[in-house]
């Protein structure tokens, strides 16, 4: 297979050669230039129903994500509307992947962005305001594309930064599964180091509770699976907890009070049920100017962090290993996937998911060979038909659903191979970003240290003009976020 034969090419472009094109060919094999990319029907068609087994946990896991914080309000999320509008965001926007971008890229709420949604945004606002947040990220990053001023940041953001934002949403995700589990758990007593422990294992030091051990499993399982190499670990190890928490339900005579009073492991009614679109449309940008112009910037900044650059690398990585590159490794038609990725916030707003990204998991079907946009439509269509399954989500115990967001926050904690720890300019940023995101329940706290740090150490080793006049803009940004409570005071600002 050449390099030419695997550039992705659009329909047009196609139509103009036609003249060149074999004989005999289907109109799907034209569209989707499968015969030219080596590839055939029947493989692609393996290729995202490997995609749709290996991400379909998200499914199970943004509604953990999202359920878990109030807004505002004091409003909480229905499980059942959050499951709907995850499976429907990812068949839209992966069906689009693969129609217009014409690239085996699945597309699904990106973990860290709903971790930003629930976590930093949400708390601020109502859920209605926060989706439309998640609409004007998505629209930032579109435009970013479009106007090319992707490249600008890109090359202001220095990549161990990047690798950091990545590690330090781990860990957070890897934190928000133990709490979700019980496995980790505050003590109550009055705080300080004289004090009750900021975090205990379990209650009293000790697990408690058949459910923990069900979360400790489904853990290992995953991670055993994995050591196997086994395609769909994540999901197949959620199946098997799912599997053991309903023998331990019956056996140790659990009742659904036990599991924490929602998602027990057992089947009540039908496992068939019409989708519940409740959160469809359900944005509103009134009231958002009432959260603060600082406060608003920041949120979009974190946001577009939290999913763009993570989709930049997943995109490339993947055009890579489906050998979609050209000779300078730069992938044709990335632009389009990258404005995609964008609108895939959009549609997460619009839907009330949270933003939609592109999942590293594609990278399951492109290796059982999948190699054109008719992958991402089968996976997508996979998504479209857990819409009538949403009862069978509610069987899985949220204990077990948790087990997977450790195993995602371990898998994001590999980029630490990419920095070089031996240099305190690089390691430190990275450190304090990496660590302040789990200890202070906040990604932006995280990134705002890392930048700061950053152009700090620049500037005490005289190459002050090293880090760019955006990322002096950007410190002096999240200065005033760290300075925000004395400034406020200083003006006389009450809340």
């Amino acid at each position: 297979m050449t390099q030419q034969s695997t550039e992705p090419r659009t329909t047009a472009e196609d139509a103009g050669n036609g003249s060149r094109q074999p004989a005999g060919r289907s109109w799907l094999d034209r569209y989707f230039h499968i015969s030219e990319r080596g590839s055939t029907v029947g493989r692609e068609v393996r290729g995202g129903v490997t995609t749709f087994m290996a991400m379909a946990y998200i499914i199970l896991l943004n509604p953990v994500i999202l359920t878990t914080t109030k807004d505002i309000t004091g409003a909480t999320l229905n499980a059942d509307q959050v499951t709907t509008a995850t499976a429907l965001a990812a068949a839209v926007t992966t069906i689009v992947m693969g129609f217009l971008g014409n690239v085996p890229l699945a597309l699904a709420a990106g973990l860290s962005v709903s971790a930003v949604m629930s976590f930093q945004v949400a708390p601020q606002m109502t859920w209605d305001n926060a989706w439309a947040m998640c609409i004007i990220y998505g629209a930032v990053i579109v435009l970013l594309v479009v106007t090319g001023a992707r490249e600008l940041i890109m090359n202001a953001i220095p990549l161990p930064l990047k690798h950091a934002i990545t590690m330090g949403i781990g860990l957070f995700v890897c934190l928000i599964g133990l709490v979700q589990a019980g496995f980790v758990t505050s003590m109550p007593g009055p705080g300080g180091l004289a004090g009750a422990k900021p975090i205990q294992l379990g209650t009293a030091d000790m697990l408690t509770g058949w459910p923990v051990l069900c979360f400790a499993f489904t853990v290992l399982l995953i991670f055993l699976l994995q050591v196997r190499k086994v395609p769909g670990a994540i999901l197949i190890g959620i199946v098997g907890g799912t599997v053991f928490s309903a023998v331990v339900h019956q056996v140790a005579g659990l009742t659904v009070k036990d599991w924490g009073g929602r998602n027990a492991p057992v089947i009540s009614g039908s496992v068939v049920s019409t989708p519940d679109f409740g959160l469809l449309g359900h944005v509103s940008f009134s009231g958002l100017g009432n959260v603060g112009g600082i406060t608003v910037g920041v949120i979009v900044f974190t946001l577009v962090l939290a999913g763009f650059f993570d989709a930049m690398g997943t995109i490339i990585g993947i055009g890579q290993q489906a050998n979609l590159a050209d000779k300078d490794g730069k992938m044709p038609g990335l632009n389009k996937a990258l404005a995609i990725d964008g609108a895939g916030g959009i549609v997460g707003g619009l839907t009330g998911a949270s933003g939609q990204t592109v999942f590293v998991e594609s990278t399951a079907g492109v290796g059982d060979g999948a190699r054109t946009g008719f992958a991402s439509v089968i996976t997508g269509l996979g998504f479209a038909l857990c819409l009538f399954f949403t009862p069978l989500a509610q069987v899985i115990p949220t204990q077990v659903a948790a087990a997977a967001l450790v195993v995602i926050g371990s898998m994001m904690l590999t980029n630490a191979k990419h920095i070089n720890w031996d240099d305190p300019a690089t390691s430190i940023p990275v450190f304090l970003t990496t660590v302040l995101m789990p200890f202070t329940y906040s990604i932006t706290a995280g990134i705002a240290a890392g930048v700061l740090a950053h152009v700090a150490i620049k500037a005490v080793q005289g190459k002050w003009r090293e880090p760019g006049w955006l990322m002096w803009v950007l410190s002096l940004v999240f200065l005033a976020y760290f300075s925000l409570n004395p400034i406020e005071s200083w003006l006389g600002v009450h809340h």
